[in-house]
């Protein structure tokens, strides 16, 4: 699908706007409220910058007590409707958490930091804070708490932490991968106690997802989400996130970007194929726990576009639906399954105006047929530069995209800006091969509350502002904004508009 098609295709959206912004609304028919959010910073883990496990955050007036450093952030949500995060300082810096106070998650509790003592157990290597996720148990444990797990990477392997009281204390295993030497470690939960993990070995770029039934304590279940009908993608492969299903056997998904077929592989690059190696959407499917995958093709794009910008996505919701959303550089796309990821629907445009470039997609689904999907968006789109080349002045926004019938052929989305600027200019989105602006660094997340439905978001920003809400972190000067100075994890609380449950 190219930009133009996109945007045809969410015409009769606009109309039914315009429709209901000149009144033409039907009888007795009163207008959803809008969405809205609050926007805060939350307070950086110690050593950055300086307070103590503890500090509620945002405050009434600009303190250095609610500023950090982190970026490239994650959020989940227990299913009475605490609110945990994490973000990371860099390999080696450690990793940030924190606890939403109440459900309406409008102040985030700063925790210990999941990885602190990892330094003195992972030999030699530093505590964490590379590629970070979260996740929260479906069950509570046997003292009525929701686990929370948080993984982390440290380059020689990856750093998984098991809070078991809500946060205030952690366990850490620095050897949640069961194959050294790693990159972009994924995590996700069901039940009581079982965690999974997938991540790349950075020797043969297999995806490989581990499992642990003890709440993270071991990870001795190895399974290959690259099946032997596609070892091709284990030649070019993006790898996305990692979900659990809550019904029926648990399914375990896991979504990547490759190439279509074997032969597209050898002419992909070449004046004899498409110039990416990335226009096939997959998704692994394991319905025994994570033994075995079977993969299944979501979406083939078009001979000029590729999928590989950070990340494709996928969410599953309470009966068991699954979607995925995923970017090809300037639009986000959207499918869905109904039958446990056996066969996908035709993949559709998302962004709309005021978003005409949107990347780094995220969902959360929540009850059946009803999802939320965030991405920085900006109203720059000129049709030939990658975001790494956007001018000065393009500015970037947290958006929120919401559909309540998603399982509904030809439903529509809603679009809400949920924050202010958070970057100008370029963005680089080739990981740690940048050579530009890479201040949003590489994703970041929502999450749905069960008990009010409303969204929490989790993003990085790199403006100077210095609010009560936002207060400058050390460094971080008027002459230093839209830089890493001023890179810092944010929260987007929604505060009207519908929800998800």
């Amino acid at each position: 699908m190219t930009h133009n098609a996109a945007r045809r295709g969410a015409s009769p959206v606009v109309v039914a706007l315009v429709a209901v912004l000149i009144g033409i609304v039907p009888s007795g028919a009163r207008a959803a409220p809008k969405a809205s959010f609050v926007n805060f910073e939350v307070a950086g883990t110690p050593p950055n910058p300086n307070p103590p496990p503890g500090a509620v955050c945002p405050q009434s007036t600009p303190s250095i007590t609610c500023t950090n450093f982190a970026a490239e952030p994650a959020i989940d949500v227990a299913d009475d409707g605490t609110f945990f995060g994490s973000s990371e300082n860099g390999l080696g810096g450690g990793t940030d958490a924190w606890k939403a106070t109440s459900t309406d998650a409008r102040h985030f509790v700063e925790l210990p930091s999941p990885n602190q003592t990892s330094a003195t157990q992972d030999t030699g290597f530093g505590p964490g804070g590379g590629d970070t996720d979260i996740a929260v148990a479906t069950a509570t444990n046997a003292s009525g708490r929701y686990n929370v797990y948080v993984s982390s990477l440290t380059l020689a392997n990856v750093d998984v932490s098991t809070s078991t009281d809500g946060g205030a204390s952690w366990s850490l295993n620095p050897v949640g991968a069961t194959i050294p030497g790693d990159d972009r470690p994924w995590i996700a939960a069901v039940g009581a106690r079982k965690a999974c993990v997938s991540y790349h070995d950075v020797a043969t770029f297999r995806i490989h997802v581990n499992c642990s039934s003890d709440a993270g304590t071991t990870f001795t279940q190895l399974g290959e989400a690259i099946d032997a009908d596609h070892a091709f993608l284990t030649e070019q492969n993006q790898i996305g996130n990692l979900v659990i299903s809550r019904t029926g056997g648990n399914a375990i998904y896991q979504i990547m970007v490759g190439p279509t077929d074997a032969e597209e592989l050898v002419t992909c690059g070449t004046p004899a194929g498409p110039p990416s190696c990335y226009r096939t959407v997959w998704l692994a499917v394991s319905t025994d726990g994570g033994q075995t995958f079977t993969d299944r093709k979501v979406y083939t794009g078009g001979p000029d576009q590729s999928f590989n910008h950070n990340f494709p996505n996928v969410a599953v919701d309470r009966a068991g639906n699954a979607y995925v959303a995923f970017s090809d550089n300037h639009d986000v796309y959207f499918s869905f399954s109904t039958n446990g990821g056996a066969t996908w629907t035709q993949a559709v445009g998302v962004n709309k105006a005021g978003a005409n470039t949107a990347i780094f997609p995220w969902l959360e689904a929540g009850a059946s047929g009803k999802v939320d999907l965030v991405y920085y968006g900006s109203s720059y789109f000129d049709g030939i530069n990658p975001p790494d080349s956007y001018p000065d002045g393009a500015a970037w926004f947290v958006y929120i995209a919401q559909n309540l019938r998603a399982t509904t052929p030809g439903s529509s989305f809603s679009q809400t800006q949920a924050s202010p600027v958070v970057h100008y200019g370029g963005v680089c989105e080739g990981g740690i091969s940048c050579t530009g602006n890479r201040d949003l660094y590489d994703d970041f997340g929502v999450a749905a509350s069960p008990v009010t439905g409303m969204a929490s978001i989790i993003y990085s920003d790199d403006q100077y502002s210095n609010t009560a809400s936002a207060p400058a972190p050390p460094g971080c000067t008027p002459g230093r904004t839209n830089s890493p100075s001023c890179d810092h994890t944010m929260i987007a609380a929604q505060t009207a508009g519908k929800g998800i449950f």
